[in-house]
This record gives C-alpha cells, sequence and structure tokens, in this order.
C-alpha cells in the first residue's frame, strides 16, 4: 500500500498528423482519484497510455516522485493497469488472471490466495471466481481486470473507461468497490471517463478534456458548480445553455437578455463584458419550478409553459418553453410531485443567480 506524487508536463502526442495530446500538464496529488473527463476522440486513452508507458509521447515528461520515468518500460514501472480490451487470458479462469501478477512477483501461495479472493470481492466476482475467461461476460471480464490490476496494491494505478460494460445496477455497485479499492490501497489514481456522473461519483479531482488540450483542472465540486466555460459544464452533466447578451456585468454576475426575450442572472465568465454575446448554462436540476404566474411571485422568475413531463423514477424532467420559444429543461424530485404543472399548465421558473453561469459566446 502506498501513493506517489505523478506529474504529467507538456505531454504532446500526435498521430497521422492530428495532436492527440497538446501540451497537457497535470498533477495527480498522491493518494488521491483523479478523474480525466472528455468525449470519444479528446485523448483520454492515448494518456492512460502514456502514463503507462505503454506510448511514448512526441515530447513532454512523465514523473514519479520527481523522477522522469519516461526511459522506464511499462512492466518496470509497476503501475496497475486497465485498458480497452482487457487483455485478460482466456484459457485461465477469472481467479487465475487476478492472481497473475502475484505469480509474476513470487507471492507465496497461503498470501496469495488470500490476496485474490479479496480482490475478486470487491468488485463482486468471488461466485464466479473459476469461471473460465471466455465464457464470462464483457461485465465481468471488465470487473476481473480492476481485480487484476489492485490485488498487488500498487502505488499508481490506471483506469480506462473502467465501468463502460457494466449495466446500470452493476455500475452503481463497481463504483461502491471501486471507492472501497481506493481508500484502501490509498494509491495515486487517475481515471479515464466519458461519463461526468461517474468521475463525480468517484474522483476527488476532475480534469477536463477536449481535443488533448485541459480545459479545466480542479476539486470535483468546484469544477461542477464553477466550470470555466459552458463545454466543462456539458462535460459533467445535463445542461441548458441560452443564448443571450450581456446588459450587465459586476461584482461577478451578469444580467443577461435571453434571445426569447426574458432577462435572468448568473455567475459571469472570467472574460465576460457589458454588451458580449454570450450563453447561459444553468442545470435542470438548479431551477425551481412552481404552479403560478411569475409576476405573482416577483424577482427573478420568469413564466414558462410545460411542453413534456417524463418521470424517470427518482425525479420528473420537464421540458418547457419560455419567452418567443426557447427550450428549458428542468428536474424535478419525484417526491415533490408535478402538482398542477402537467403538460400545458403555466408555470414560474428561477433560480438563484449563483446556479446559472453567462459565459462569452465562442
Amino acid at each position: 500500500m502506498g501513493s506517489a506524487a505523478l506529474k504529467l508536463s507538456s505531454l504532446t502526442l500526435r498521430a497521422r498528423s492530428r495532436l492527440v495530446l497538446d501540451s497537457f500538464t497535470l498533477s495527480a496529488e498522491p493518494g488521491l482519484m483523479t478523474a480525466v473527463v472528455g468525449p470519444a476522440g479528446s485523448g483520454k486513452s492515448a494518456l492512460i497510455r502514456c502514463i503507462a508507458g505503454l506510448q511514448a509521447p512526441h515530447s513532454g515528461s512523465v514523473e514519479l516522485d520527481g523522477n522522469d520515468i519516461g526511459a522506464v518500460p511499462a512492466w518496470r514501472r509497476g503501475f496497475g493497469v486497465v485498458l480497452q480490451p482487457d487483455g485478460l487470458f482466456p484459457h485461465l479462469t477469472l481467479a487465475e488472471n487476478v492472481a497473475f501478477p502475484l505469480r509474476m512477483r513470487r507471492t507465496k501461495h497461503p498470501e496469495r490466495h488470500a490476496l485474490v479472493a479479496t480482490a475478486l470481492d470487491l468488485v463482486q466476482l468471488s461466485a464466479v471466481a473459476h469461471q473460465r475467461t471466455q465464457l464470462a461476460t464483457p461485465a465481468e471480464r471488465q470487473r476481473a481486470a480492476i481485480a487484476r490490476a489492485t490485488v498487488f496494491a500498487p502505488t499508481v494505478l490506471l483506469l480506462d473507461e473502467p465501468l463502460s460494460a457494466q449495466d446500470q445496477p452493476g455500475r452503481t455497485a463497481l463504483i461502491a468497490g471501486l471507492r472501497r479499492i481506493q481508500a484502501l490501497l490509498g494509491c495515486t489514481t487517475v481515471l479515464a471517463t466519458r461519463i461526468g456522473g461517474d468521475a463525480l461519483a468517484l474522483a476527488d479531482r476532475i480534469a477536463v478534456l477536449r481535443e488533448g488540450k485541459l480545459e479545466q483542472v480542479g476539486a470535483s465540486a468546484e469544477v461542477f458548480d464553477e466550470p470555466r466555460n459552458d463545454y466543462v459544464a456539458s462535460q459533467l452533466g445535463e445542461v441548458n445553455r441560452l443564448a443571450g447578451v450581456a446588459v450587465r456585468v459586476e461584482e461577478g454576475l451578469a444580467m443577461v437578455r435571453l434571445a426569447c426575450g426574458p432577462v435572468v442572472q448568473g455567475r459571469a465568465g472570467r472574460t465576460l463584458q457589458q454588451g458580449d454575446p454570450c450563453v447561459l448554462v444553468v442545470r435542470p436540476d438548479r431551477i425551481a419550478v412552481v404552479a403560478a404566474a411569475a409576476a405573482d411571485l416577483g424577482g427573478a422568475a420568469i413564466d414558462a409553459t410545460v411542453v413534456e413531463a417524463v418521470f424517470l423514477g427518482d425525479a420528473y424532467r420537464l421540458r418547457m418553453l419560455i419567452g418567443s420559444g426557447a427550450e428549458l429543461v428542468v428536474r424535478r424530485s419525484a417526491a415533490a410531485g408535478l402538482r398542477e404543472m402537467g403538460v400545458g399548465a403555466g408555470v414560474a421558473v428561477a433560480w438563484m443567480p449563483h446556479h446559472g453561469a453567462a459565459f462569452r459566446a465562442p
């Protein structure tokens, strides 16, 4: 058990004349999980392979505890790595695959047996431990790959889309398992994922990647609540994007006249100035909705008309029109019910100024 400081400096990688990583710099804090979030093709998998030593960047460095490990081959770095595909041996059982790193380290049988049993239990594979890998489901193979990467207690753990094969119940269980593994090992973990919700559920810090460039990095709550731009906001969950013009910017807040008519408020982006075309983003679950007219509520409330109400189990997803016809999505707790807010109803919506954010339009 243990952790290490991992520092990536100006990593640049080209493939077929395309920049896959563009001067990417990031420090992964010892003992914490850092999630790198971005859509397919943004460079996440290439980044994991560069850290693991499986792909050499064209420039830049990877340092471990202050030492450049660029010349150290992958097998000598001692990292726990989960890639796509999983790389399991099909002729072995799941348990034998998990035991393989311990065999290579000549771990004695009693200790090896105990470590494998614990690793399998953490990823909910104990019941199928002796199943041949070629007969296992993709979800079981993915869990076995995680167990194999963690069974020897690496100081650095690299995970490339480790939840991609899981169904929803399995995803929830494996998130809990990964959190337990992180707590037990205390390793420095880098997780690559395109699912912002997975990153928020697992990571201490989040780095958002776009076309090989780092857009923002910080504590998970900070990046979620204070995104640097609308791209960052969109990578961490559904957002409403409303076009408008900043009619006033002062003390970190912007008054925005939406293109559809209403005037609303939000936190001002760093470069936003009065008169700038902008995009105001606000998350569906940060919007309050009541069955009333905006004029009756006063303040920042605006009128809306519900055009769709979808029941999701834990919430209702309400799609509505505001102003001259712009769409706004609101997520309302199922426990609160619709309360006369069905399709066709006139309602009022509002949000706290700091729950919206106005960014200069690109």
